[in-house]
């Protein structure tokens, strides 16, 4: 059987791709579990500094859930359907979105349903210029279920995020840079070598100060700004005392380029 998640590392790099180019990379129950295991794989290995998540072939990054096998699971009713659909999906993108480590998406065709809730939940996007997204939940007679409904608003602003939700149609990829969707649109041809430039914009930095970044603002946006500051406070005491900062330090100090070795 075809691995329905490829993984790769180099320079720093872990490159994830999901792996059902002739399913448009739906997301399977079995593709989701292998991606968190992925994550779990990468997470405590100290080469790997930054992700970068595509999926495989010229057509699709993702086309959203495996209907077949989510239609399966609300046959069996509801508390199947939410235990075995909903949940895993809310817990992959939940997983994306609190990864220590920059995941950035490189978007390299569809991203409908759940490839589109994977692209809101990542930290950043790069998006080819023949991808294209939707939010077409609302034709199954249902709400998008991996975070969709929470995440696209704070993003866009509500009336945007609205808009999308519950027209249901494909939006460009520049309309998805413009509501804030993703970073930056870049010819096909040059996908991965833009994210791999944004990723190395990143790794030159210390890795806990990426972490502490990352967990500041993703824990922040969800808090009023004084609860967010006593987050934002606590990620840089966890950095004092840790070799990096005093490196970093050190280097303005002495005008040199700082060499990090990690927290």
């Amino acid at each position: 059987m075809t691995e329905p998640i490829l993984l790769t590392v180099g320079d720093g790099i872990a490159l994830i791709t999901l792996n059902r180019p002739e399913r448009l990379n739906a997301l399977s129950y079995d593709l989701i579990d292998r991606l968190m295991a992925a994550l779990d794989r990468i997470e405590g290995d100290a080469d790997v500094r930054a992700v970068i998540l595509t999926g495989a072939g010229e057509r699709a990054f993702s086309a959203g859930a495996d209907i077949h096998e989510f239609s399966a699971s609300v046959e069996q009713g509801a508390a199947i359907a939410v235990r075995d659909f909903v949940r895993r999906g809310q817990s992959m993108t939940a997983r994306l979105e609190a990864f220590k480590k920059p995941v950035i998406a490189a978007i390299n065709g569809l991203a409908f349903g759940g490839g589109c809730e994977i692209t809101e939940a990542v930290h950043l996007a790069v998006a080819s210029d023949r991808a294209l997204f939707a939010k077409p939940e609302i034709r199954l007679g249902m709400p998008p279920t991996f975070g969709g409904t929470q995440r696209l608003p704070r993003l866009a602003g509500r009336k945007r995020g609205l808009e999308l939700l519950l027209a249901g149609d494909p939006f460009s990829p520049e309309h998805a840079r413009e509501i804030g969707l993703v970073n930056k649109v870049v010819p096909h041809d040059r996908l991965l070598d833009a994210a791999r430039e944004l990723a190395g914009r990143i790794v030159r930095h210390s890795p806990g100060s990426v972490g502490s970044v990352i967990t500041a603002v993703t824990r922040g946006l969800n808090m009023p700004i004084a609860e967010g500051l006593l987050v934002e406070s606590g990620q840089f005491a966890a950095l004092v005392g840790s070799r990096d900062l005093a490196e970093g330090l050190a280097a303005w100090r002495e005008r040199r380029p700082p060499k990090y070795v990690g927290a």
